[in-house]
């Protein structure tokens, strides 16, 4: 049984999932960017110029890409499983 490819053509959307605080200052649980691959931080800008009451926390978010904390230099492939994760606290 032939698999369709996971990453769509280049310069295509990609679907970022946002959670807690950074969802209520984006206004939604995803996030859709232009995308035709980059770095962890290249996304993060990338969602900021999209949502600019959200840079602030956005900068301190996590890039959470296939399961994984990314690095700002890390790629983000074009259909990579992202999210971006604001910062929590407990105790």
């Amino acid at each position: 049984m032939d698999e369709e490819p996971r990453n769509p053509p280049a310069g295509t959307t990609l679907r970022v999932a946002v959670f807690a605080g950074l969802a209520e200052a984006v206004g939604a649980r995803t996030l859709d960017l232009p995308w035709s691959g980059g770095t962890a931080a290249e996304l993060r800008a990338a969602a900021a110029a999209r949502t600019p009451a959200a840079t602030a926390l956005l900068a301190r978010s996590a890039v959470v890409v296939e399961g994984r904390h990314a690095a700002d230099g890390d790629p983000v492939a074009v259909g990579a499983d992202v999210a971006l994760l604001p910062p929590v606290s407990g105790g």
